[in-house]
Parts: C-alpha cells; sequence; structure tokens
C-alpha cells in the first residue's frame, strides 16, 4: 500500500505532462493567430485586386 502512494506522490509532483500542455495550448493560440491574419490579409488582397482589374 505504501507503494501506491509513493506512486501517487510521484505522479502529483510531475511537471513533464504540465509543460507538454502548455506547450500545445501555446501553439494552438499561435496557429489561430496566423489563421484570422492570413484570412483578414486575404480578404483584403482580394478587394483591392479586384479594384485595380476594375479601373484598368
Amino acid at each position: 500500500m505504501t507503494q501506491f502512494f509513493a506512486g501517487v506522490k510521484r505522479f502529483i509532483k510531475d511537471e513533464d505532462g504540465v509543460t507538454a500542455i502548455e506547450y500545445g495550448l501555446i501553439a494552438a493560440l499561435i496557429a489561430i493567430a496566423i489563421i484570422a491574419g492570413v484570412k483578414a490579409i486575404g480578404s483584403n488582397l482580394s478587394t483591392v485586386f479586384n479594384d485595380i482589374a476594375l479601373d484598368v
């Protein structure tokens, strides 16, 4: 039984999984920001090129 409690204590103190989850969340947030930026720039560029095409 003491071996079980020692394993539980070791699991609670282990922070490697927490760090990996944090890095995963940061990567996901960066990806969302990049996707939002590309969508915004893409629609703006489409409008600019359409305006240029109509002026010619």
